[in-house]
């Protein structure tokens, strides 16, 4: 599922939706992958520390190091492949925003202005997210283990009600002005529903408290396959009806506890689950951190060095784009992020 996300989510970036065909509506909301992406976050972390957490054996200092060594290699690399960027972002801000996200972009932080949330490298506002949530996580993940299945869909149903409040009020309110958002619109208070941290902490919740769930149900259950089944038809059902369901909600909170069926069907032992560990997708979908994150980079890279017209396959672009961009990926994933990591783990005792 990572390399999908991710594949889609460049697909959302990079492409005309209407060359999926049926597909069309799954990558005209790309950026629900994202949404995706932050609650799968959530819940594996969850499923690896809670365990050691309720146990009183996760240390604080430990573990935000150990996420530090995984998220900054790749982050920092996306930082210097954005400086060619650097220039058009002087151009286009007053100087105390320029020098203000230049000073908060490498610290994680550009995320909190939404003015300058995309500085330098678009993608990057999610690690101001991420950053986030992973400074809070120690003390969610010590969140009793629920003994029972029914009040505790309650408190998960809460935690959905919760999110859906930022893009309801944005309904609401409409404090923009624009009639029908969507995907190309643009707004101060649009751009801080898509891209502070705040409005999408209930997803990085629900994906904690998912992974509590995961749990209490048998990984062979007929129960996950029917889950994993249901919620790939419901997304797919919703996102078919594209401007029919408002752009505020579907930009997170709405697809919450449908992502969270699809997880749990696929983190089960059944068929939708053998599918998609296939090798090759696995294969890729462990550089989809890379692939997320550096895809506008190396997109600009590849298009504005014009490689593709010197070597005579212009033609096939942008198909030919989007394999070079996977490539990159996995060179990033094996040659930068692994080896940066264990260099950055022995240096800080992470």
């Amino acid at each position: 599922m990572r390399c999908f996300a991710a594949v889609n989510i460049v697909l959302f970036h990079f492409s005309n939706p209407d060359w999926f065909g049926p597909f069309a509506p799954i990558v005209n909301a790309g950026y629900a992958s994202v949404s995706y992406f932050i609650l799968l976050s959530g819940f594996v972390l969850a499923y690896n520390h809670g365990p050691r957490a309720r146990a009183g054996q996760l240390s604080k200092v430990r573990f935000w190091k150990s996420r530090f060594t995984r998220i900054y290699p790749i982050y920092f690399l996306s930082l210097l492949l954005s400086i060619p960027v650097l220039g058009m972002e002087y151009a286009h801000r007053t100087h105390f925003m320029f020098w203000t996200g230049l000073v908060l972009t490498p610290l994680l932080l550009q995320g909190w202005i939404p003015s300058i949330a995309t500085f330098m490298n678009t993608p990057a506002w999610t690690m101001s997210a991420e950053a986030f949530f992973y400074f809070l996580f120690p003390w969610m993940a010590k969140w009793k283990q629920p003994e029972r299945i029914p009040p505790y869909l309650l408190k998960m149903a809460g935690v959905w009600a919760l999110g859906m409040i930022p893009g309801t009020l944005y309904m609401v309110f409409n404090p923009d002005g624009i009639a029908h958002p969507d995907r190309w619109s643009y707004g101060p208070w649009l751009q801080a529903l898509k891209c502070t941290p705040l409005p999408h902490l209930a997803s990085f919740v629900f994906g904690v408290m998912l992974a509590s769930l995961d749990q209490m149900i048998e990984r062979a259950s007929r129960l996950r396959f029917v889950l994993g089944v249901f919620g790939f038809s419901a997304i797919f059902g919703l996102l078919w009806l594209g401007p029919a369901i408002p752009y505020a909600l579907v930009h997170d909170g709405l697809l919450m506890p449908l992502f969270g069926c699809v997880v749990l069907g696929l983190a089960g032992e059944n068929p939708l689950a053998s599918l998609l560990s296939f090798r090759p997708l696995v294969f890729v979908g462990e550089a989809s951190y890379c692939l997320y994150l550096l895809h506008f980079n190396l997109w600009n890279m590849i298009h504005q060095s014009h490689i593709l017209n010197k070597l005579g396959l212009a033609a096939y672009d942008p198909w030919i784009s989007y394999v070079l961009l996977i490539a990159l990926a996995l060179v990033a994933l094996h040659y930068v992020e692994k080896p940066a990591r264990k260099q950055l783990r022995a240096l800080i005792g992470a």
